[in-house]
């Protein structure tokens, strides 16, 4: 299993999608999405019949509170919806599990974490807010369990591209500069529960990080 992370713009998505490439041609590989997918959930609630669209964007609304830290103590619809985005992260991590144990290759874009709080690091959403309710509590404790859960997986391989906040926000000017800047400064100290950690560079020629990530890969599968 490869995971690989890193900030919005650093080159998640084009690394693993060549990765997958790479490898199908070899055997049996599949690339895995592993962040809460809630647009898409969204997607796929409004297109719904009749409740659909009204449905779709009031939990749109709420799921966007999951993704950073509250100044205001939330509803019960939020807590809740973030709760079920943990639960949804929960259900695919066990789907990948299961192909990976039946011997396919798994890359995956992120990987859960217990270590810091926060949908934005791949952490728990409950335990940014800041109200603490009985509820919050009771299900905020369960999610950390969740995560801790997942995250004593540790994948063979973890890829980091390293990237500064503002080659980030040069690559993705439609996200918010203030959570690049948050992002660019947690990932590097999450330690994944002591994975094999390969540092890289994502401001360095594509080609070099490409090169570079499929080598260590097959020296990981020759020393397997």
């Amino acid at each position: 299993m490869i995971a690989v992370i890193g900030c919005d713009g650093s080159g998640k998505s084009t690394l693993t999608n060549d990765l997958l490439e790479h490898y199908i041609k070899e055997q049996k590989t599949e690339l895995i999405y592993l962040g809460q997918s809630s647009g898409s959930i969204g997607n796929w609630i409004t297109s719904l019949p009749i409740i659909g669209k009204p449905l779709g964007s009031y939990l749109k609304s709420k799921a966007k509170k999951a993704h950073g830290k509250e100044k205001k103590s939330p509803d019960i619809a939020t807590v809740v919806v973030i709760y079920c985005l943990s639960l949804w992260r929960l259900h695919k991590f066990r789907k990948m599990l299961a192909k990976a144990n039946s011997g396919t290759f798994i890359i995956t874009d992120r990987y859960p974490q217990s270590q810091v709080s926060g949908f934005y690091f791949d952490g728990t959403g409950l335990g940014v807010l800041n109200e603490q309710s009985w509820l919050i509590k009771k299900l905020a404790a369960r999610e950390q369990r969740l995560y801790q859960q997942m995250a004593s997986y540790i994948p063979t391989l973890l890829i980091r591209l390293n990237i500064d906040a503002k080659t980030a926000y040069d690559r993705k000017p439609d996200h918010k500069f203030k959570m690049l800047e948050e992002k660019v400064r947690v990932t590097p100290t999450l330690d994944f529960n002591g994975a094999d950690i390969l540092e890289l560079d994502a401001k360095a020629s594509y080609e070099q990080v490409l090169a570079t990530a499929l080598n260590v890969i097959n020296q990981k599968a020759l020393n397997h």
